[in-house]
């Protein structure tokens, strides 16, 4: 059975469904992007703490 990859994309104007193979592989590649520039938990509540302390 094939992989049953769906993204739904939400915009000011509804939601989108994307299913395309190319798509998909776009979508993954942005997530990755995103993942590797992301704080891990512990860092990611640091920097809040900090910002919060200085508002």
């Amino acid at each position: 059975m094939p992989a049953l990859d769906t993204v739904q994309r939400d915009t000011p104007y509804g939601s989108a469904f994307l299913d395309d193979a190319s798509q998909l592989l776009a979508m993954r590649t942005l997530l990755r992007k995103v993942e590797s520039v992301s704080l891990d938990p512990v860092k990611s509540r640091n920097f809040i703490h900090r910002l919060a302390k200085e508002v």
